[in-house]
């Protein structure tokens, strides 16, 4: 086994791995050669978290990806049929794209992109950033060869963003806005040569032939970043953010709230990918309703997309209402309404709410109740009764959650508790011991608030 199969093994999450089985097994079985590329080798040899799985086949991309869905049991999938690929999303949260190994070609500003199948070297050399144009094999005969046509592994180890070529931004002007999020998200800095082509393609105009669909999916991987704000103060300063919508600009740029939302996502688990609601209700907090539709058109965002911002409100009331309730009294109480609530429901509340006791409830719940239950082990869950899946089970379950939350730490045995010397000895101007052993008074309250 190469050193990059085992780095790779050790970065990927258990359900990750299974994605990778099954594209594997798929991949065999229809006798096509198979790569890992893209973002996912990029974050790998970066040291950063893999989010997505980009996967290249020299074949039929489409055909693999709609055996992996029927392996998996999945109902539905994201065709490409032009790039003869897909995207799946697992129950599991794991995404991974499959697409054939290909090349685009170009025709004149905004045309129309004509796709052609290609060897695994010449799709790596059309890609957009030499970080993003290495291949991983994961075929028997070559399993952990490293494929690296641009040397993008040199520029990951300098810490810089390179085209991939001369007329990158030519190409698909979509990726100024790429660039700008890789920027903050890996804090690479942009290659010299690179800064010289970004500035060639802003003068010449390009951004402008950037289609609304393409700024759609932008805005939505911008909203799903944990640094948003950075993103959307580096594309101010490229003069891009008008793209989203013209009425982004100078105090409409929601900077303070955007910093107090970066703040927020920092404080709740990575597995909360609900974010484009909440972020869209921070970026466009300052817009008129007229400047919020000029977004929403120039973005090409669905009506499904719109109501996850301006709905999101009065679905967040309801969960406001129950964490703000004087019958929430115990750890389990807290558990038990915040766990089954959506994430963006959550994000928008740790935002918005003035309400202390609802923001100290939350914070409680990310900071002490949820990893309490993430420490139990599984002899500890095999001690429920029932099968999983029954109702039987699912009450038994939350019986085991509301103990292990609420139940009270046992009282010390005679020889447990200290004599009174030792108190003493802590120092005459120690504060004494409250109930639990910590100070008394309102500061130690806080600390125990539910």
């Amino acid at each position: 086994m190469s050193d990059y199969i085992y780095m790779l093994e050790n970065r990927l999450s258990p359900d990750q791995k299974r994605v990778v089985e099954h594209v594997q097994a798929a991949a065999a079985q229809a006798g096509v050669t198979l790569f890992l590329t893209g973002g996912a080798m990029r974050d790998m040899l970066s040291g950063y978290r893999i989010r997505d799985l980009d996967f290249v086949v020299e074949g039929d991309g489409l055909k693999v990806a709609e055996a992996v869905r029927k392996a998996a049991g999945l109902k539905r999938m994201a065709e490409d049929t032009a790039r003869r690929g897909a995207e799946l999303v697992f129950p599991n949260g794991v995404t991974a794209s499959i697409a054939m190994s290909r090349q685009e070609k170009r025709g004149a500003r905004g045309g129309k992109v004509q796709v052609v199948a290609a060897t695994i070297q010449e799709d790596l050399r059309g890609r957009d950033f030499t970080c993003n144009a290495i291949a991983l094999s994961l075929n028997k005969a070559s399993r952990g060869l490293l494929l690296d046509p641009l040397n993008g592994l040199a520029e990951i180890g300098r810490q810089e963003l390179r085209a991939a070529s001369s007329y990158a931004f030519y190409d698909d002007p979509v990726r100024l806005l790429r660039l700008a999020r890789l920027q903050v998200r890996l804090a690479f800095a942009v290659e010299e040569r690179t800064k010289m082509q970004v500035a060639n393609a802003l003068e010449a105009g390009v951004q402008d032939s950037i289609p609304a669909k393409a700024l759609g999916e932008e805005l939505r991987a911008i909203a799903l970043e944990d640094a948003g704000g950075e993103i959307v103060r580096v594309l101010d300063e490229m003069g891009l953010l008008k793209l989203f919508s013209p009425a982004l600009a100078g105090p409409k740029v929601n900077a303070a709230g955007l910093a107090k939302f970066e703040k927020i996502v920092h404080t709740v688990p990575d597995d909360i990918p609900a974010r484009l609601g909440p972020f869209l209700y921070v970026l466009t907090e300052k817009l008129t309703p007229r400047e919020e539709q000029s977004l929403v058109k120039a973005t090409g965002l669905t009506k499904a997309d719109e109501a996850l911002w301006k709905k999101l409100g009065a679905r967040a009331k309801k969960v406001e209402t129950a964490l703000r309730s004087a019958r929430i009294k115990k750890p389990s109480h807290v558990y038990h309404v915040v766990s089954p609530a959506a994430g963006d429901e959550i994000l928008f509340l740790l935002y918005h709410s003035a309400l202390r006791p609802v923001q100290e409830r939350l914070k409680n719940y990310f900071q002490k109740y949820l990893p309490a239950v993430q420490e139990i082990t599984p002899e500890e869950w095999a001690t429920v009764e029932g099968k999983p899946g029954t109702p039987k089970y699912a009450k038994a379950r939350e019986a085991f959650i509301k103990n292990h939350l609420d139940r009270r730490p046992k009282k010390p045995t005679p020889e447990e508790t200290p004599a009174p010397e030792a108190t003493l000895e802590a120092g005459a101007g120690a504060r004494a011991p409250g109930p639990m052993g910590g100070p008394r008074g309102p500061a130690a309250m806080r600390g125990r608030m539910i």
